[in-house]
């Protein structure tokens, strides 16, 4: 059974060098506590480029160290949300070109998730068509589009797109919005919690609005072992049960939806992963690793999938990804 890591990420010296550009004013490029170049988003820290994320030899190399066999790469946040429409396009099909002659370069080691300009649906659907035939064997979305919802109707022509090819979608945290508001600039505290509120607050949102029964043939990843939800399925079913609000589109509990959708295994505490088993079932969870941010943890994230019993060390270690995947 190959070792599939469906949560890590690339960057690129054109897409970093776009940024820096055009990433104004909300994102700038300046030393931080831990790297000579991060990306700031408002004055917080929250991306801290690594070499191996610009170098893909480098990522061979300790793929193999830690005994992985196959990346499914994305860009991390954030994305190409800023430069307008012409930028944000060019951005997405430079990401998605690189990473499409990285699969070419390596072709049984890489495979990638689509970058798309989500904020400019009419462009956004037609670099899906091109980076699928590209290659590309799922999407990538941050948890907010620069502070918009995933479930807003402008949206609704992507998520058309990509449910009409059933591809999977690993929605990934970017700094939530409000961030100055929720005074969490300091102390790392946007990765730590930030990060986990944003991911939360956007699949709870996607399940109390029924997107899932509006597009029924997605296949969710949940980014870090889906964040907070797993911990909080219990107080989603109470509150859908008490509260009328919870109960406006949909008739099934959250925590059926919870089962729907998929989560990584980018945790860092044993209990956390069997948890997020517990709540979406052994065959929705995939191994992840973050790999290679600072906080990434490839062997780590993997010794915790192997000391699973026997079916699900199998299952989390590549048949899940195989077989949403179609690797």
């Amino acid at each position: 059974m190959p070792v599939i890591d469906v949560h890590t990420h690339m960057l690129g010296r054109g897409w970093f060098e776009m940024l820096r550009k055009h990433g104004g004013p909300h994102y700038e490029i300046r030393p931080s506590m831990d790297v000579p170049e991060a990306v700031y988003c408002d004055g917080a820290p929250f991306l801290t480029p690594q070499p191996a994320h610009f170098d893909y030899a480098l990522r061979i190399k300790d793929m193999t160290a830690a005994k992985v066999d196959i990346a499914i790469v994305s860009l991390t946040a954030p994305s190409c949300y800023w430069g307008g429409r012409d930028v944000s396009l060019e951005a997405a099909s430079l990401v998605n070109d690189e990473m499409a002659e990285a699969q070419h370069t390596y072709p049984d080691r890489i495979r990638w998730f689509a970058t798309l300009p989500w904020e400019y649906p009419e462009v956004a659907v037609d670099e899906l068509a091109r980076a699928c035939d590209r290659g590309a064997v799922g999407v990538m979305v941050m948890a907010n589009i620069n502070g918009r919802s995933l479930t807003e109707p402008h949206f609704a022509p992507i998520w058309k797109a990509i449910d009409d090819r059933s591809l999977p979608v690993l929605i990934h945290p970017t700094s939530p919005p409000g961030t100055a508001a929720l005074d969490i600039s300091d102390y790392g505290l946007v990765a730590t919690v930030g990060f986990m509120i944003d991911t939360t607050l956007a699949i709870a949102r996607m399940i109390l609005d029924g997107f899932f029964d509006r597009y029924p043939n997605l296949k969710l990843i949940a980014s870090h072992a889906g964040a907070t939800l797993p911990y909080i399925a219990g107080r989603l079913d109470f509150c859908w049960q008490k509260m009328k609000a919870a109960r406006q589109h949909i008739a099934r509990p959250p925590s059926e939806y919870l089962r729907h959708i998929y989560y990584d295994a980018v945790c860092y505490r044993s209990e956390a992963l069997a948890l997020a088993i517990e709540i979406g079932g052994p065959d929705h969870v995939l191994y992840g690793s973050d790999y290679p941010h600072n906080i990434g943890d490839m062997a780590g994230c993997l010794a915790r999938v192997d000391a699973l019993p026997s079916a699900q060390r199998e299952a989390l270690r590549g048949g899940n990804a195989q077989r949403i995947f179609k690797i």
